[in-house]
């Protein structure tokens, strides 16, 4: 899953946000270092990768992802599953969007100083360009993975993946569907697990 995704996966606390953002920007950051609750969100993060990519929907959508794109798939999916997310956000949460997406952007300039130098970096820019608003639109899920694309170090025609998203809209709606609630309910019962 992607950023907005982990942060709603997150416990209500700024630690678990945190963690939770931070499992993508691991490199030089030891688990065993981190606050508890730091620690909880990462690992909480994981779980939800792990549920994700070995979900039988995911797995089918990859398949449909265009050879020149399939090594790109799981990025491509993981972020138009944000834009889903947001489509039916009255679903998953008793606020609207927006005020649940300002409260994320504030919890996260609350914890800058628990953030490795990257993750800050990137927490600010994702706040202050509101990067998950952009995320409504197919079309603005597609400039997000252009952007993705531009930082690629090596060649790839990762570039203009919007053309993947566009026909499988219907797809990849009723995929999120299925899957969503599942990834909810397994990391909620993962939560009570780790309490007792």
């Amino acid at each position: 899953m992607n950023y907005l995704a982990h942060l709603f996966l997150a416990q209500n606390t700024v630690e678990s946000r945190v963690g939770n953002l931070m499992g993508d920007f691991m490199r030089g950051v030891r688990l065993a270092e981190l606050a508890p609750a730091v620690a909880a969100g990462v690992r909480n993060h994981r779980a939800v990768d792990r549920f994700t990519d070995t979900h039988p929907e995911v797995q089918a959508l990859k398949k449909r992802i265009s050879a020149k794109r399939r090594r790109f798939a799981g990025v491509i999916i993981d972020l138009a599953f944000d834009h889903y997310l947001i489509n039916h956000w009255d679903r998953f949460s008793a606020r609207p969007f927006d005020q649940d997406c300002q409260f994320y952007y504030a919890q996260l300039m609350q914890g800058r100083h628990l953030m490795p130098s990257a993750m800050d970096q990137t927490s600010q820019r994702i706040v202050a360009q509101d990067w998950f608003s952009s995320y409504r639109t197919l079309e603005g899920v597609g400039f997000a993975l252009d952007r993705i694309a531009g930082r690629i170090r090596f060649k790839n025609e990762f570039h203009g993946a919007i053309a993947e998203l566009e026909p499988l809209d219907e797809a990849l709606n009723r995929s999120f569907l299925r899957f969503f609630p599942e990834l909810v309910e397994e990391i909620r019962a993962l939560a009570i697990e780790t309490r007792h």
